[in-house]
């Protein structure tokens, strides 16, 4: 069975679920390879237009592979001693997460369409880092998060330290990395991590009904909204300015806009193709 499973529905949404439910969906064997390559595919293919992100199991994502750090992570180059090869094993190491933080947390956040973590259970680590790369988090009412990495003497990836602030806070991120406080639904709800929670035995089907709302609107402007979003994130206002002008006069060309503007005038709801 497959580390990851790829479902393109004909709604427009594709379903990315982690697949290793045994070990609560933890980054080991195939499962970032595999979730990178799928999100690459989703993100060119105009007939997906909306992903959705959940987990196998009770679990959503678990974060790393506590076995597997221990097989890679053992012999550790460090002191004066270390050898060429250390040296080399270790920069090959950081060369591979980099590419993985690349094709799963930064595409998550850049892909011009939306991405919804529908959130199952714990969302742990480096798994709580990938629910918060997504766009928006559908909870179910036994989802948890935590940072996780104090207890595994880890100091964090997959983006977390980069989405957490900009939703809790910087004072309360760092209280959440340095403790590893493991949130329930309702407490994440309230600090704005979990956008909604739903009873746990619909949270699938009220998930990827929303998705398919999202999958059913003006989407190519959904891209262009997330553009502007994460450029605000870091850039000057006069640089938003900027950016939002073109963007909303691209979005005014788009096949889309002519389409809402026809509705409008016809009274009618709007078709939307995403172009």
């Amino acid at each position: 069975m497959s580390d990851v499973l790829l479902e393109k529905r004909p709604d427009g949404v594709a379903l990315i679920t982690l697949n290793r439910p045994e070990s609560l969906n933890s980054m080991g064997g195939e499962l970032i390879p595999l979730l990178g390559r799928y999100l690459q595919e989703c993100e060119h293919d105009r007939e997906v237009r909306c992903v959705a992100l959940t987990g196998a199991g009770r679990a959503f994502c678990a974060g790393g592979d506590v076995r597997g750090m221990q097989q890679r992570d053992g012999d550790r180059p460090g002191g004066a001693g270390e050898t060429g090869a250390e040296v080399a094993r270790f920069e090959a190491l950081v060369r591979e997460l980099r590419a993985s933080h690349e094709a799963v947390s930064l595409r998550l956040h850049t892909m011009a369409k939306p991405a919804v973590a529908i959130v199952n259970g714990h969302a742990v680590g480096a798994g709580m880092s990938l629910a918060l790369a997504c766009d928006i988090r559908i909870c179910g009412e036994q989802a948890k998060f935590g940072t996780a990495f104090k207890n595994v003497g880890r100091s964090g990836d997959f983006g977390g330290s980069y989405f957490l602030p900009r939703i809790v806070g910087n004072g309360k991120a760092r209280e959440l990395y340095f403790t590893a406080e493991i949130l329930d639904a309702a407490k994440a709800l309230e600090l704005g991590i979990a956008n909604r929670v739903v009873p746990q035995d619909r949270l699938l089907e009220e998930g990827l009904a929303f998705c398919a709302k999202l999958a059913a609107g003006p989407t190519a402007a959904y891209g262009r909204m997330k553009a502007n979003l994460n450029l605000a994130e870091t850039g000057t206002l006069k640089e938003l300015l900027d950016h939002e002008a073109l963007q909303m006069r691209l979005a005014g060309f788009s096949s889309d806009a002519r389409e809402a503007v026809a509705a409008f005038l016809e009274k009618r709801e709007p078709r939307f193709t995403g172009e």
